[in-house]
C-alpha cells in the first residue's frame, strides 16, 4: 500500500446506485472510501429514472422476479436473493423512505420522487466517512500500472488505492455520464468485453409521412403485443421514427436479437384486447349503411384515432372491406420493425464486461483488486424495478467482495 493512511482505502468510481451501495458496504467494514464521478453531482441517472415516479422494485413472487433476468439468471439469482425486493424495501425504510405497491405490482416510494431517497443516502454515506469527488473522470492507470489516473476539475493526477470498484454504468444516457467510454480502458488490460446493444428500447418503423405528421406522440392503449411466443397487454407510443413504450421495452431484447440474427422482426398487435375474433367478426358484419368505415369501426369495435390510422397504414384495401379478415387483423396486426433505435435513446444496454471475465466476488480475473458492479456487467432486464434491484444487488456483492479480498490480502501479507 502506498497511501500514508494505514487504513485500507478503496476507490469507488461511479456514483450511481451500484457504486453507492458498494461504498455503503465498505464503510460498514471500516474501510475508507472515496467516490469519484465525472458528473457535477451523484446519482443523476437515478434522479432521471424517478422523474415520473421512482420504480424501486417489484412485488411479484421472487421466483417470477428472478425469471425476468433471462440468460443472466444463473449468476444474478444468488445476488438478488440476498438483496431481494423485500430487503430493498427495508433498506429504503432505513433511509426514512416508506414504499407502497402500485396496482401493477411495482414498488414506489410513497412520495414517488427519487430526490429524497438520494439525499438521505448521500447524507448517510457522508456521515459514515465517505469522501465525494464529483467532476473527476477516470482516465485509466498510471505508468506504473497500479495507480489510478483522473482528470480533476483543475488538472489530471494519479492516486494509489488498496482496491478499486468500478460502477461506471452501461453505454446509454451519455448526457448523464453513462457512455461506455471505460470499455477500451479495460480491453487494453486484457479484460473481456462484449459490444453494447440497446435494451429497453424503441424501434424504427417506416411510417408514411401522413402518419408521422398526424400521429407522432399518440398513445396506443390498451394494446396487446405478441412476439416469439410471448404475449402481453400494455401501452405503447407512436413516434415520428417508430414505436416505443413499456410494452415494447418488455419485448425489446427478443425483437433486437431477431433483427440482428435474421434481419426481420414482425410484432403482432392486438388492437382490441378482451374481445375475440368471433365477437369482432359479428360486430363488423353489421350493416353500416351510409357510414364510413372509420365511423363503423368506432361504433361497433371502439377503434378510432391512431388505431384506425394503423389499419389504413398496414393493411391492404381489400382486407378493410371484409369483416372476417378485418376482425382477424384487429387481433393480430403485423407491424414490421426496421431496427432498434440508437443506443443513446435506450433506457439501458446489454453488453459490457463479460461474465467470464469476473469471479464469484465480481473481481476482474485479469486485474486482481479491480471489481465491477451494476450495468457495466453484461446482463439486461426489463423495466419494472428489475434493473435497479440488480444494480443494488451487484453493488452489495462487489462491496463484500472488495472487503473480503482486502482482508485476505492483508492476512497473506
Amino acid at each position: 500500500m502506498k497511501n500514508s493512511d494505514p487504513a485500507p482505502h478503496v476507490a469507488v468510481i461511479g456514483g450511481g446506485p451500484a457504486g453507492l451501495m458498494a461504498a455503503e458496504v465498505l464503510l460498514r467494514q471500516g474501510i475508507a472510501v472515496t467516490i469519484f464521478d465525472a458528473m457535477p453531482t451523484f446519482g443523476r441517472k437515478l434522479l432521471m429514472a424517478g422523474r415520473g415516479g421512482l420504480n424501486l422494485t417489484h412485488s411479484e413472487p421472487l421466483e417470477d422476479f428472478l425469471g425476468r433476468y433471462a440468460g443472466a439468471r444463473s449468476w444474478l439469482a444468488p445476488l438478488v436473493e440476498k438483496f431481494s425486493p423485500d430487503v430493498l424495501r427495508s433498506w429504503a425504510a432505513g433511509l426514512g423512505i416508506e414504499t407502497y405497491v402500485g396496482s401493477s405490482g411495482r414498488v414506489f416510494p410513497t412520495e414517488m420522487k427519487a430526490a429524497p431517497l438520494l439525499r438521505a443516502w448521500l447524507g448517510r454515506l457522508s456521515a459514515g466517512g465517505a469522501t465525494f469527488r464529483p467532476r473527476h473522470r477516470w482516465l485509466g492507470w498510471g505508468a506504473d500500472g497500479t495507480s489510478l489516473r483522473f482528470q480533476g476539475p483543475a488538472s489530471p493526477f494519479e492516486q494509489h488505492f488498496d482496491a478499486t470498484l468500478l460502477a461506471l454504468g452501461g453505454g446509454s444516457w451519455r448526457r448523464l455520464g453513462s457512455d461506455g467510454s471505460w470499455a477500451p480502458l479495460l480491453k487494453e488490460r486484457g479484460v473481456g468485453t462484449t459490444r453494447f446493444r440497446p435494451s429497453n428500447c424503441g424501434f424504427s418503423v417506416g411510417w408514411s409521412q401522413h402518419l408521422r405528421e398526424r400521429f407522432a406522440g399518440a398513445p396506443l392503449k390498451p394494446l396487446g403485443l405478441s412476439f416469439g411466443g410471448r404475449s402481453l397487454v400494455g401501452e405503447a407510443v407512436i413516434t415520428s421514427e417508430g414505436i416505443e413504450g413499456g410494452a415494447i421495452y418488455a419485448l425489446s431484447a427478443a425483437l433486437r436479437d431477431s433483427l440482428e440474427q435474421t434481419g426481420e422482426a414482425t410484432l403482432m398487435l392486438d388492437l382490441v384486447p378482451g374481445r375475440s375474433v368471433g365477437q369482432l367478426t359479428e360486430a363488423l358484419a353489421k350493416p353500416r349503411g351510409a357510414k364510413s368505415l372509420s365511423n363503423h369501426l368506432r361504433r361497433v369495435a371502439g377503434i378510432e384515432g391512431i388505431k384506425t390510422a394503423l389499419l389504413y397504414e398496414l393493411l391492404e384495401p381489400e382486407i378493410l372491406n371484409r369483416p372476417t379478415a378485418l376482425a382477424a387483423a384487429l387481433k393480430a396486426l403485423p407491424l414490421g420493425l426496421a431496427a432498434p433505435r440508437p443506443i443513446d435513446e435506450a433506457i439501458s444496454t446489454a453488453g459490457g464486461v463479460s461474465l467470464d471475465a469476473i469471479d464469484a466476488r465480481l473481481m476482474l480475473r485479469a486485474l486482481p483488486g479491480i471489481f465491477c458492479a451494476g450495468e457495466m456487467l453484461d446482463w439486461e432486464a426489463p423495466t419494472g424495478g428489475y434493473l435497479l434491484t440488480a444494480c443494488l444487488a451487484t453493488g452489495l456483492a462487489a462491496g463484500e467482495g472488495v472487503a473480503a479480498w482486502i482482508k485476505a490480502t492483508k492476512e497473506a501479507a
